[in-house]
């Protein structure tokens, strides 16, 4: 079975945590390319046959611009925080609309520790996010069904981070759900620890997540009236 990351991404990363700067990087961007980027790229590749089994609306691009791998640089312009790089490395495999339209998507973080792979929306606009909650009204069951069967519960958190403190106005507040409609990020998550991110079956684990993650990015699609 094929590998991706190994001993030498974590390394990379922890001391690109320790050494956030631009001489560092520059120094250490040949184990960066050989460790972290150019495995995630391979990574990419490889899902994309099993992505496409799930949904003919949605890629893995493997490119070096413009794909599904987040850039490693920090944008820092209206941030306070001014170190120049993220020391960790992300992928959104993503909607075929998404530049033309909000959508939900997939997405596969490494980083030391705090690996995970999600699927769902994270900030979405508020019309967007209006558009979500009130599509949960209007179909409970199939929200039952997307967040809440068994089997995704065991696998997958609903992401908690940023909730409403109160319920959302100009909903009922008797909803069985309304608990959910305080979510201001629709996201399922799982951890993932090292030794599955570096090891053989790093592949076939993402595939069954991925799997897995498809009924709530489907019912997100349905709410923003994007195909799946």
């Amino acid at each position: 079975m094929t590998t991706y990351f190994s001993d030498a991404s974590f390394k990379f990363l922890r001391g690109l945590a320790r050494h956030n700067e631009r001489a560092w990087f520059l120094a250490h961007k040949a184990e960066y390319d050989a460790a972290v980027r150019e495995p995630f790229l391979r990574l990419l590749g490889d899902l994309q046959p099993a992505l496409a089994a799930i949904s003919d609306h949605y890629r893995a691009e493997p490119k070096t611009v413009g794909g599904s791998l987040f850039r490693i640089h920090r944008d820092t312009r209206f941030s306070g925080d001014k170190t120049p790089y993220k020391d960790w490395q992300g992928a959104r495999l993503f909607h075929a609309r998404s530049r033309q339209s909000e959508a939900p998507s997939f997405y596969i973080h490494l980083q030391p520790g705090e690996s995970f792979v999600a699927g769902g929306i994270w900030h979405p606009s508020t019309p967007a996010l209006r558009r979500i909650r009130q599509f949960i009204v209007d179909n409970p069951g199939g929200w039952q069904a997307a967040a809440h069967a068994p089997a995704f519960r065991r696998r997958f958190d609903l992401e908690s981070e940023d909730m409403l403190v109160r319920n959302p106005p100009g909903f009922p507040a008797d909803f069985r759900f309304i608990d959910d409609l305080r979510h201001r990020n629709f996201v399922g998550v799982r951890s993932i620890d090292d030794a599955t991110m570096a090891g053989p079956r790093l592949r076939a684990t993402l595939e069954k997540d991925l799997q897995a993650l498809a009924p709530l990015v489907d019912y997100l699609c349905a709410a923003l009236d994007l195909e799946f």
